[in-house]
């Protein structure tokens, strides 16, 4: 009696090559074009449309021309105006960092020493008395906010700058003080681009009298 006969199938080489390649290239396909272009088409189009001032750079116009972000800390060299907190990187947006120092190094003591001076003399107010985030940068270094009391030591040089009562200056510090997230995520703070814009819709004493 004959044994079976056994055969062997050799796969071709181009055939095996065929069979790794086509789910490979069709795996790239779907990652590059779902989740490469499709999701990221998709995230964007939900973001413009459920939040557009967010997903555009919280960008704040007057007259139609862009002068900052409300989310971007920006310096005002006039005594007009309220003053953010110091920047590390100059309110450079292209290199927002903190400056990393740690307590104990003496560059940094003497630029808070230095920095307190310099907002004492600025807002008329003895040094022990400047707010710790008017001589301190933020971790980015633009930070958009400052406290309650880092804008109220500021209201005096403000309003004598403007020709505004001190009080009217008061009374918008107040209405810009922003409550703390969902009523218990951060502090009370003040958005220093908006409380100045606020200030320039102001008259002025001297608009007043013209």
């Amino acid at each position: 009696m004959q044994s079976p006969v056994s055969y062997k199938i050799v796969a071709s080489p181009h055939i095996a090559r065929a069979g790794l390649w086509r789910p490979s290239i069709g795996l790239a396909l779907v990652s590059l074009l779902g989740f490469g272009l499709l999701y990221s088409l998709a995230g964007t189009g939900l973001g413009r449309g459920l939040f557009p001032a967010q997903a555009t750079g919280s960008i704040v116009s007057v007259e139609g021309r862009a002068i900052g972000s409300s989310l971007v800390a920006q310096p005002f060299a006039d005594a007009r105006y309220f003053q953010p907190r110091p920047s590390a990187s100059h309110y450079d947006p292209m290199a927002a960092a903190g400056s990393n120092q740690s307590r104990g190094n003496p560059d940094l003591r003497r630029r808070i020493d230095e920095t307190r001076a310099t907002v004492a003399m600025r807002d008329g107010i003895a040094p022990a008395d400047v707010p710790a985030d008017l001589i301190t940068e933020s971790g980015g270094g633009l930070d958009p906010h400052v406290s309650p009391r880092g804008a109220e030591v500021q209201i005096a040089r403000v309003a004598r700058a403007r020709g505004l009562p001190p009080a009217t200056v008061a009374e918008l510090v107040q209405r810009y003080t922003e409550a703390p997230q969902l009523g218990m995520l951060g502090e009370p703070r003040v958005n220093v681009l908006r409380l100045n814009l606020a200030l320039d819709a102001l008259p002025t004493t001297a608009q007043q009298a013209q």
